[in-house]
């Protein structure tokens, strides 16, 4: 699932492939863009900001792409097969000639003006945990802001601080001892003033991992995301599971109902059994 580090990883491939290299195919295979022709332009850098990619070309444009849940950019050489996907999910072809480009079932791509629509794109985030632009009093500040809200919804809402992604937001509540469902102003002063600089801690310590840890163990990677009816790794109790968010966008939220006591969800009952026959 891409988040603030895998982003960043995935910056960072497309920088080392692309900048500083010219064009020879530039596809953007999105109704509104597909007649733009990026060929024979120049790769300037492609930087991360948040969980959003720009990728800077020469003639002041950017291509704005984020991948949610499971776009991705996959880089080959010359001659490879591309194994990213069918055909039809391909999205955008960047290529020069030592590489290729492509990227996968993207749910944004817009092709924009980089100093006239940058800021329309990305602007609104938060500070970049792993930017930056990072600023811990910034990001206090704003998770402050509205104090009824459910630290997990908080935590995941990019005006606040980006990077965060629904895996981070269960970790950081475990290791805050409190559940996702916590509204934000019942957090203990002290973990409130905590939380910016551990979120920022994870994210670094994960930033260049090809698998996320938050642990610190090997082959115990995370705490309780994905760990449904396992046992806690510090106190052994069934992790639980159950859907955070608005209703519209739910995701899957894990916690130990020990290690983080505080509001959660009833867990949902077993379906009945008809009656015997």
């Amino acid at each position: 699932m891409p988040e603030g580090d895998t982003v960043r990883q995935a910056a960072r491939r497309l920088h080392e492939a692309l900048a500083g290299r010219v064009l020879v195919r530039g596809d953007l295979r999105v109704p509104r863009f597909a007649t733009s022709d990026l060929t024979g332009r120049s790769v300037l850098d492609v930087t991360a900001r948040g969980k959003h990619l720009l990728t800077r070309i020469e003639g002041g444009l950017t291509l704005h792409s984020h991948l949610r849940m499971d776009g991705s950019w996959r880089i080959f050489a010359p001659g490879q097969r591309w194994n990213g996907g069918p055909e039809h999910q391909i999205r955008a072809v960047l290529a020069n000639a030592e590489h290729t480009a492509v990227g996968y079932r993207l749910p944004v791509l817009e092709l924009i003006r980089t100093e006239d629509e940058e800021d329309r794109a990305v602007g609104h985030l938060g500070p970049d945990l792993l930017g930056p632009d990072w600023d811990a009093d910034i990001a206090l500040a704003n998770l402050g802001k509205d104090p009824d809200r459910e630290l997990g919804e908080a935590l995941l809402d990019q005006r606040n601080l980006a990077g965060i992604g629904n895996v981070f937001k269960s970790e950081l509540c475990f290791l805050l001892n409190v559940t996702p469902w916590l509204p934000v102003g019942e957090l203990p002063a002290d973990r409130m003033a905590s939380l910016p600089e551990l979120a920022r801690k994870l994210l670094e310590f994960n930033r260049d991992r090809p698998i996320r840890n938050t642990t610190g163990r090997r082959g115990q990677d995370l705490y309780v995301y994905g760990r449904a009816r396992r046992p806690c790794l510090r106190c052994g109790t069934p992790v639980r599971v159950a859907e955070q968010g608005d209703g519209s966008r739910e995701r899957p939220t894990y916690w130990c109902p020990v290690c983080q006591p505080g509001p959660a969800p009833d867990p949902a009952p077993r379906a009945r059994r008809g009656p015997p026959r």
